[in-house]
């Protein structure tokens, strides 16, 4: 028995078939041995089934963005294409790579379809007819758990019927019995606690409520005192234990995902832009001052290591250069400076950072060492960024906090972004934002100076 409000029971399975009768029916073409395709069916569900759970393909929940959705599929045809050659290679099949390949990019068009179809009609169910909902109360009130309330009320898409909200700081607020009646009464499936608004003794008798009657309970931080949204729990023999955050980025497989693209658009940019642009702007900077070409910084980077940041020169040889940053109308810049500044061309030597492996493509901005030192002693958590390595671009750069840091809420604004993008890294959001990076580039950024 499926219990009412979850996810439904059946809609995985029906997904697991659907997905598969795919597979099965264009693969036919392929064989005209019987004994082949039998082995191949064996062979792709038992594959299928596998690589599904280590993607976790089908872990799609009503709160699952789109995007995360589009990830999860392109993660999907990597493995699915490594297998299915590999059962062709294997057998020696007298089929081209272009007709597997073909065969891969079928199955999975068909597959984005009927996933999408299935993701979004059941956001319109829910909106329009009203099923596939969960009833779920809120205890405790502050600004976090009226963000909170607002979005069951103004995202029934998601499927969430908000009864109550129960606030515990008023006097003539109702005890925690009251509020457990109130749950069994209106069959509530789902109830959501302020941490902060509560007691160790109150956070407890709701734990004991939730376990001993099947509700599910789920937590709201204090956002004063954490800022993520992804605790990574495990346990250690017995013992349950809760690291602070996951990140996408250490497992073997994204890490792999992720060099590749770097690998791929660093050889791109330097092999077919700065073959040629490097010696048009090594004269361009050299006729107007004297000094090198390129500008090195030591940067701080992954673990907090030292390392040098290079740059096209921007401006004339001086000796706070290592201990001021640029700001707008600074007459250190040169003419060609400007140019190549407000292009962000001057960034373009990064990309050999990213060949060496100093840096991504996309990651946290490294900043200056003495500025590293400062941030680090004033703005709360900014060491965070360098659990990953520092990109050329970032999600807090298209996100309207790149360039002169004006301010520390400027600066704290910059680290939650960046705490973000470690926590939820995906290829599909790298590739976001490098096409906003050229967007910006290309439109000209106010920020850029």
């Amino acid at each position: 028995m499926f219990k009412r409000g979850r996810y439904s029971g059946f809609i995985r399975p029906i997904s697991y078939a659907i997905d598969l009768a795919i597979i099965y029916i264009l693969a036919k073409q392929f064989f005209q041995v019987t004994e082949h395709y039998i082995y191949y069916i064996i062979f792709i569900t038992v594959s299928w089934v596998i690589i599904s759970m280590i993607s976790n393909f089908y872990e799609i929940y009503r709160f699952t963005k789109g995007v995360k959705i589009i990830s999860l599929i392109a993660k999907q045809a990597v493995l699915f294409t490594l297998v299915v050659f590999a059962f062709f290679g294997f057998y020696n099949l007298d089929r081209t790579s272009i007709d597997i390949s073909m065969y891969v990019i079928y199955v999975f068009s068909l597959v984005t379809v009927v996933k999408l179809a299935i993701y979004y009609l059941l956001r319109k169910y829910r909106t329009l007819l009203g099923g596939n909902y969960r009833n779920v109360i809120i205890i405790g009130l502050n600004q976090k758990t009226d963000q909170l309330r607002k979005f069951f009320l103004d995202s029934p898409e998601y499927g969430y019927k908000l009864y109550k909200t129960f606030d515990f700081k008023n006097k003539k607020a109702p005890s925690l019995d009251k509020a457990f009646e109130f749950v069994l009464e209106n069959k509530i499936d789902e109830i959501y606690c302020s941490i902060a608004e509560l007691t160790d003794e109150q956070i407890q008798q709701i734990i004991d409520f939730s376990d001993n009657n099947l509700k599910i309970l789920k937590f709201i931080p204090d956002n004063k005192e954490i800022y993520t949204k992804k605790l990574d729990f495990n346990y250690y023999g017995y013992l349950p234990v809760i690291s602070l955050r996951q990140i996408p980025i250490d497992f073997p497989f994204n890490q792999f995902i992720k060099r590749s693209f770097d690998l791929a658009l660093s050889l791109f940019i330097i092999i077919g832009i700065l073959s040629w642009l490097t010696p048009i702007l090594a004269i361009l900077i050299r006729l107007e001052s004297k000094g090198p070409v390129f500008f090195k910084q030591r940067r701080n980077g992954l673990d907090y290591k030292e390392f040098y940041c290079y740059k096209f020169r921007s401006m004339r040889p001086n000796p706070e250069a290592h201990l001021h940053q640029i700001r707008k109308g600074d007459p250190r810049v040169t003419k060609i400076g400007k140019f190549i500044r407000k292009t962000s061309i001057d960034e373009l030597p990064q990309f050999i950072n990213v060949l060496k492996g100093e840096m991504s493509v996309v990651g946290p901005r490294p900043h200056m060492v003495s500025h590293t030192h400062m941030y680090a002693e004033k703005i709360d958590k900014f060491m965070v960024r360098h659990f990953i390595k520092p990109g050329i671009t970032g999600l807090a750069q298209v996100s309207g906090y790149r360039g002169e840091v004006e301010d520390d809420n400027f600066i704290t604004n910059r680290v939650k972004y960046d705490i973000f993008y470690l926590e939820n890294w995906s290829l599909l959001l790298d590739l976001k934002i490098v096409f906003q990076t050229v967007y910006n580039a290309l439109r000209g950024d106010d920020k850029a100076y």
